[in-house]
């Protein structure tokens, strides 16, 4: 299956350098791929894994080792932002 996966703010420098123009990657997945596997193969930080959305809808932390993507789905996920 076909989904797209964007990461946001300084989680772009985990993108390989195809990705990192526009933040986003096409990736061709299998069917059981999990949220928590894809941020695995990425190596992404647990700590810098904050806000995580798919199609626009919050996954908690508790759903996302059970959380299968499915096919034309988009896994967005942004760091802890602080501002002023």
């Amino acid at each position: 299956m076909k989904v797209t996966f964007k990461l946001f703010a300084t989680l772009q420098d985990y993108l390989p350098p195809e990705g990192k123009k526009t933040n986003a990657l096409s990736l061709e997945l299998a069917d059981d791929t999990t949220v928590a596997q894809l941020i695995q193969r990425f190596s992404l930080p647990e700590k810098l894994v904050h806000l995580v959305l798919i199609d626009g809808n919050f996954v908690p932390p508790s759903e996302r080792a059970a959380r299968c993507l499915k096919e034309g789905e988009t896994l967005a996920i942004w760091p802890p932002v602080a501002g002023g």
